[in-house]
C-alpha cells in the first residue's frame, strides 16, 4: 500500500469529515486527505488524478454518491471507491457493490473503514501487478515476433549489405575525383548505418552473435570520428574528449559502435536549432551507495562512454519511459523507438549500465559504464581502420552460396596477394581441396548455411585429413541459426556479415599468422 495514502473525501459535514480523518489516523493509516462538498469540486480533483482512493458520502445536496461513482468509473476506472452513509437500506447497499463500490460502511460502524481500506488498496495492488505481469507477457509475445521477423531477413539482408560495403570500399580506392570519392563514400556510409539498424534489430531481440574483445573506448571514439561528423549539421559542433590513461572494457566492437551511433544520433535530433555536442571517456569507480541507488549495478571499477548535448532535455514522464521498446518522441517515420532499449540491452550484456540526467532546455548526458578489466588488447583491435591492408601469397579456398558475396571475397583476396579458390557449396569445397594438387589450402573460408552441405559438416571432414588446415567461418544467419550448426563453441573464428573488404584481409592475415 502506497505511503501517504492519497485520499479524495466527498464530505459536506466538517464534523464527518474530523471524525472518518481521526478513524483512520488512529488506525495508522498514513494518507493526506483533500475533502470536496460539491460535483464541480470533485470533477476537478478526479480531473488532477492525483488520488489513491475515493472516500463518498452517500446523498448530498444536489449530488450522491452513486453519480460520485460512476464518474469514478469513467474517469479513474482504476481507483478504489468506498461509500459511507448514515443509515441505507441493503438493497441500495447491495446495489452500490454492484456498481462498483468495493465497500459500503455505515457511519455508526466506522471501525470497518480501516479494514475495508487495506482490503481495497490490497486489491488495487494486486490488480497493478495483474496489469504489469499481463504486460510483461504481451511484450516477451511481441518480442519473439519481433525477434523472428528480424532473424528471418537478416540473412538476405546481410548478404546484399556485404556486396554495397564491399564494393563500395573498392570503388572508393579506384576512385580518381574528390567528387567520386565523395559519392562511394556516402553509400558507404549508408551502407553501414543500414547495417547497424540490422544489427540493432537483431540485438534487442537477442538474436545477434555477441563477441566480446579486451578494447580500447579511445580506439573505439577514435575510428568513428569520421563518421559521427559527417552526421552533423554545421550548427552543432561536436567534441570529443577522449580520457587519459583509461582503462581496457570487455565488449563487442561492434555493439560499442552501436551505442555511440545510438546516443550521437538522438543527441544530434535533440538540437535542431544547432548546440554542442561532447563525447567524453573516463575511469570511473562506482561505489556501494551508487550501486545501492541504481538497481542491478555492481560496485567496481569502470570505462565510461558519456555523450552529452545542450538540447531540449527531457520530462521526468519521458525519463521515466526511455529505455522502453518502440516507444519514441520523434515524429513518425523519424525514429524506430528501438535505439535507446538496444543500448540497455548491450550494457546489460557487457556487465554494465546506463545512467541519464537530463533537464528541460538544458540538454541530456547519457553516460554508459563498461566492467573495466586488466586485460591485454585484443590483437584485432590494434588496427582496425589505419594503414595498409595486410597481403599474402598463401592459397585460400571460398566456399560461398551467394554468388556476388563469394567473387567480391575472392576479388578483395586476390588483390592482397593471395591465390584464391572458390565452390559454391560445401560439398564442391571438400572434393577441392581433395583434388588440389597445387600449392596447399592454408585456409578455407566458408560460410555456414549452405545447400547440399553446410560449412561445418565440410570443415568437420576436412579436418580429420588436413589437421594443420585453418578455418574462417562467415554468416549472415542469426545467433540461434549459427549455434544449430556448432560454430559459436569456443575457439571458432567467425566473421559476421556484412563485413568490409578491410575487415575481411585483417582477419584472414591474423588467422593465417596465428
Amino acid at each position: 500500500m502506497k505511503t501517504p495514502l492519497r485520499i479524495l473525501h466527498l464530505e459536506d459535514n466538517a464534523l464527518d469529515a474530523e471524525l472518518i480523518e481521526a478513524t483512520l489516523s488512529s488506525g495508522r493509516i498514513a494518507c493526506s486527505i483533500r475533502r470536496v462538498q460539491n460535483r464541480p469540486d470533485f470533477e476537478a480533483a478526479l480531473a488532477a488524478g492525483d488520488m489513491d482512493l475515493v472516500i463518498a458520502d452517500f446523498s448530498l445536496p444536489g449530488f450522491d454518491a452513486m453519480t460520485a461513482l460512476e464518474l469514478v468509473r469513467a474517469k479513474s476506472p482504476e481507483v478504489p471507491c468506498i461509500l459511507v452513509s448514515g443509515s441505507v437500506g441493503e438493497e441500495i447497499a447491495v446495489e452500490t457493490l454492484k456498481s462498483g463500490a468495493m465497500d459500503y460502511i455505515l457511519k455508526g460502524s466506522l471501525s470497518r473503514l480501516v479494514p475495508a481500506v487495506q482490503r481495497a488498496m490490497k486489491d488495487a495492488d494486486d490488480r497493478a501487478a495483474r496489469r504489469q505481469l499481463e504486460e510483461q507477457v504481451i511484450q516477451s509475445q511481441k518480442m519473439e515476433v519481433f525477434g523472428q521477423l528480424a532473424a528471418s531477413v537478416a540473412h538476405d539482408f546481410n548478404n546484399f549489405l556485404a556486396v554495397i560495403m564491399g564494393y563500395s570500399e573498392l570503388l572508393a580506392l579506384e576512385s580518381g575525383s574528390p567528387v567520386q570519392r565523395n559519392y562511394t563514400e556516402t553509400i558507404r556510409e549508408a551502407a553501414q548505418r543500414a547495417s547497424g539498424l540490422t544489427r540493432q534489430l537483431l540485438i534487442f531481440s537477442r538474436k545477434q552473435t555477441f563477441q566480446a574483445v579486451v578494447l580500447d573506448l579511445n580506439k573505439v571514439v577514435q575510428d568513428m570520428d569520421k563518421m559521427l561528423r559527417r552526421l552533423m549539421e554545421e550548427s552543432i559542433e561536436l567534441t570529443i574528449i577522449p580520457g587519459k590513461d583509461i582503462g581496457r572494457a570487455n565488449a563487442d566492437a561492434g555493439y560499442v559502435w552501436q551505442v555511440l551511433m545510438n546516443l550521437v544520433v538522438n543527441a544530434r535530433d535533440a538540437m535542431p536549432n544547432g548546440g554542442k555536442l561532447t563525447i567524453a571517456t573516463s575511469n570511473v569507480t562506482l561505489d556501494a551507495s551508487y550501486a545501492n541507488e541504481h538497481n542491478g549495478v555492481t560496485p567496481g571499477d569502470y570505462v565510461m562512454l558519456s555523450v552529452s548535448d545542450t538540447g531540449t532535455g527531457m520530462t521526468d514522464e519521458v525519463k521515466a519511459r526511455l529505455f522502453e521498446a518502440f516507444f519514441t518522441t520523434k515524429p513518425k517515420g523519424k525514429g524506430t523507438g528501438l535505439g535507446l532499449a538496444t543500448c540497455q540491452t548491450i550494457a546489460k550484456q557487457c556487465g554494465g549500465h546506463i545512467g541519464v540526467y537530463s533537464e528541460v532546455g538544458k540538454g541530456t548526458t547519457f553516460k554508459v559504464y563498461f566492467p573495466r578489466v586488466d586485460l591485454p588488447l585484443d590483437t584485432s583491435t590494434r588496427h582496425m581502420a589505419e594503414g595498409a591492408l595486410p597481403r599474402g601469397d598463401e592459397t585460400l579456398l571460398v566456399v560461398e552460396d551467394e554468388p556476388t558475396v563469394r567473387e567480391l571475397a575472392r576479388t578483395v583476396l586476390e588483390a592482397q596477394g593471395y591465390e584464391v579458390l572458390s565452390a559454391s557449396n560445401g560439398r564442391d569445397g571438400l572434393n577441392m581441396v581433395h583434388d588440389r594438387h597445387g600449392s596447399p589450402i592454408r585456409l578455407v573460408i566458408t560460410d555456414v548455411v549452405m545447400p547440399h552441405m553446410s560449412g561445418k559438416v565440410m570443415t568437420d571432414s576436412l579436418k580429420t585429413t588436413y589437421p594443420n588446415l585453418k578455418f574462417l567461418f562467415t554468416s549472415g544467419y542469426t545467433e540461434d541459426a549459427i549455434a544449430h550448426h556448432g560454430v559459436l563453441e569456443p575457439g571458432v573464428a567467425l566473421l559476421p556479415k556484412p563485413y568490409t573488404p578491410a575487415t575481411l584481409a585483417r582477419k584472414v592475415r591474423e588467422i593465417l599468422d596465428n
